[in-house]
């Protein structure tokens, strides 16, 4: 049972390399070639390659910010948490024309592929292709993705074929009748200014890396799968696009080049003649028709999620936020489609090549400052699985070159971004101006003495623990998989240590010895700091695959003196709670994100009420778990939850996301697997995401009120 605003975690490490690289293999390179090779000449190899290293700063650093905040909507999201809603708004208003114009350019270019072979008008095919992709997105996101994979295969492999008989013709000489081989000169054409503005418009041809940015939140492993995804996805397409650019403006003559709108075919004609029956030009229709699927399928699977995460936070109607019963946006398939054929029908294929650009230069810069932002305002919980190279100046050029080549785009493109802000701005004011929520840049004002708004740091502490979802360590998990020591006196902090330490020696197999050394000497004093009556001291190890924390129970307060092991230490407030935290040395992402998720718990006013006021382990494990993450149920005869009894842990009907995390039976708590048979007055401690938490809680809300829901 899916709650009815949560996306399932389906897209692989290759779902990301397929989706951005479909993207930018489409239009970029066999429609647009011609179109830009007019504006400079065969200087247009060069703007392929510049184009393709300008984006790595936006591509830097759209990858930190997908791995610290992977949710749907991505670049909306990223520029509405970093700067606040009415940058959010125009963001995602913007970036989803954007995806619209480039997904219709794509579909608009299959056309001119497939009227190649069938006697069709172009824009009427490329509406009928709209709709049924957005068909296809209905269905399903997994269906879509186990499409977008075999397009993409096809496609990368027809046009390393090209590339490698293309380059082998060139060097033997052969070229277009009427043309010469290698007639590069002059280079630019249109001097310096048709190139740079011919940099800003091939751009658009890279622009495939923001659409994984936008379905982030189904990206299992984001931390690992995406900037892993989008390089491997950039190399890619930058190595095929200076290579096939160099091949069509070497074969072609010019004038035929530039008023092409099937260059690759007609280039491919040229030197894959020695295959029978026509061969070598089916196989670039099938490339390409391939590339324009994949674009047009990524497109809308990607612009869609943009009116969702805006819904999602009233800046849109609730009615974009609803998932249907295939587990997709419905709603925003639809208007999306329905944007995309009224750019079909309304606009001229290099119109839209350029206003697709224009914009999503604005995006790229905004980007790069919402991560200056983030980092500069310095929310603990900030902790992206990927961080950019060279920061500051790896964003301050990813500002900079993006509104030099807006400006070089000329006057259409500059008043089509104008009238975009304009009217995100006006929607904003109109909409959404009341909502409760600010960005990131509030903490940084704050820094200045100013004010800040702290739901923000409580969301991406939510966000981080999301993130470990049906992973082994998840941070609720290892809370459940955690011992408990309780003691009912105080006792020295060397003892504690020496029997945590011997607790995670059984554990680990790991003398007592290297982890009393790691606690006491070890880690830095920051580690064992004290704060609201608990103290996280941690260790990091060698050899070990997964985290483990044993948490210390001080029933009367004091309960270690630290003023001997540890100089300095502030021990005015008591200390109540003990978190013994190991991690693996090699995963510092997971490591930072349970220190901040436990330090945000900690800090929290209510905590040591429930922690001080726990009598078991079940207790004090559930006053760790935030409210909204975690469900208890006790089962009992003659109330709402009898059907459990008897029932295996797997065999339950839980929402998604939702599982059984503790089962106390006879003051004996129990881990419970997939077999476990659930009896008569089981304690059940069940987490998951607030909407399935909260989804359980209205099932036996009546049972509340007989105790069976505590």
């Amino acid at each position: 049972m899916a709650s009815d605003s949560t996306l399932k975690k389906n897209l692989t490490l290759y779902d990301v390399y397929s989706i951005s690289t479909g993207a930018m293999f489409s239009s970029g390179f066999f429609l647009l070639p011609g179109i830009a090779a007019a504006e400079t000449g065969p200087s247009v190899i060069l703007a392929y390659l510049v184009a393709g290293l300008l984006i790595l700063p936006s591509m830097y650093s759209m990858a930190e910010l997908s791995t610290a905040m992977p949710k749907a909507g991505g670049t909306y999201y990223f520029l509405d948490r970093s700067l606040g809603p009415l940058a959010g708004t125009v963001g995602g208003l913007g970036t989803w024309l954007a995806l619209v114009f480039k997904s219709a350019f794509a579909l608009i270019g299959m056309g001119a592929y497939l009227a190649i072979y069938a006697d069709v008008p172009i824009q009427p095919l490329a509406a009928a292709l709209a709709v049924a992709f957005g068909v296809l997105n209905v269905v399903g996101a997994k269906e879509s993705s186990w499409l977008q994979r075999v397009l993409v295969t096809i496609l990368v492999g027809v046009l390393a074929f090209y590339a490698a008989q293309g380059v082998i013709s060139i060097l033997g000489g052969q070229s277009a009748k009427g043309g010469a081989v290698g007639e590069f000169s002059p280079f630019f054409t249109e001097g310096p200014r048709g190139f740079l503005a011919t940099i800003g418009i091939v751009f658009v041809s890279y622009a495939g890396l923001t659409k994984v940015a936008s379905v982030a939140e189904e990206v299992q492993n984001p931390d690992r799968n995406i900037p892993l995804g989008m390089g491997l996805s950039l190399l890619t397409a930058t190595s095929i696009y200076v290579v096939g650019v160099a091949i069509m403006v070497a074969i072609l003559p010019a004038e035929d080049l530039h008023r092409d709108l099937t260059p690759v075919y007609t280039s491919g004609e040229v030197f894959f003649n020695w295959l029978p029956y026509a061969l070598g030009p089916v196989l670039i229709v099938v490339a390409a028709i391939a590339a324009f699927a994949s674009t047009g399928n990524a497109g809308i699977l990607s612009a869609s999620r943009y009116p969702l995460a805006m819904a999602r936070d009233r800046l849109l109607p609730d009615s974009f936020a609803s998932i249907g019963r295939f587990n997709t946006p419905t709603r925003s398939i639809l208007v999306t489609v329905v944007l995309m054929l009224v750019v079909i029908f309304a606009l001229s294929e290099e119109g839209v090549a350029k206003l697709a650009s224009a914009f999503q230069l604005l995006i790229f810069a905004l980007l790069n400052f919402a991560v200056v932002v983030m980092r500069e305002s310095r929310i603990p919980s900030y902790a992206p699985g990927y961080r950019s190279p060279l920061y500051p100046w790896m964003q301050v050029a990813g500002i900079a070159i993006p509104g030099f080549l807006i400006a070089e785009m000329g006057t259409l493109a500059i008043a089509f971004t104008g009238v975009v802000v304009l009217f995100g701005i006006g929607w904003y004011f109109y909409y959404a101006r009341s909502v409760p929520r600010e960005g990131a840049i509030f903490h940084l004002f704050a820094r200045l003495g100013k004010q800040r708004y702290d739901g923000l740091d409580r969301e991406l502490q939510t966000i981080l623990e999301e993130k470990g979802v049906g992973s082994d360590t998840a941070f609720d998990r290892l809370v459940a998989r955690s011992e408990v020591i309780h003691l009912d006196a105080p006792l020295p902090y060397s003892e504690v240590v020496e029997r945590v330490s011997g607790r995670l020696a059984d554990e680990y197999d790991i003398s007592t010895a290297t982890l009393r050394h790691g606690f006491l000497e070890g880690a830095p004093y920051s580690a064992v700091s004290v704060s609201h009556g608990a103290a996280l001291p941690y260790c990091r190890l060698d050899g070990i695959d997964a985290p483990k924390m044993v948490m210390v129970h001080c029933q009367s307060g004091i309960c270690v003196n630290l003023e001997d092991e540890i100089e300095d230490i502030d021990l005015s407030d008591p200390v109540y709670a003990f978190f013994f935290l190991v991690t693996p040395t090699d995963d510092e992402g997971e490591h930072l994100r349970t220190l901040a998720t436990l330090a945000n718990r900690t800090d929290e006013e209510q905590f040591l009420v429930e922690w001080r006021a726990a009598t078991n382990e079940q207790e004090v494990k559930e006053s760790l778990l935030h409210h909204e993450r975690y469900l208890s149920l006790h089962l009992l005869s003659g109330t709402n939850t009898e059907p459990f009894i008897g029932q295996t842990v797997s065999g339950l009907d839980l929402p998604a996301n939702v599982l059984v995390a503790l089962v106390r039976r006879d003051e004996q708590i129990v881990v419970p697997s997939g077999p476990t048979e659930l009896q008569e007055g089981d304690r059940l401690t069940i987490i998951g995401n607030p909407a399935g938490i909260d989804r359980l809680y209205e099932l036996y809300r009546q049972g509340e009120q007989e105790g069976v829901v505590q």
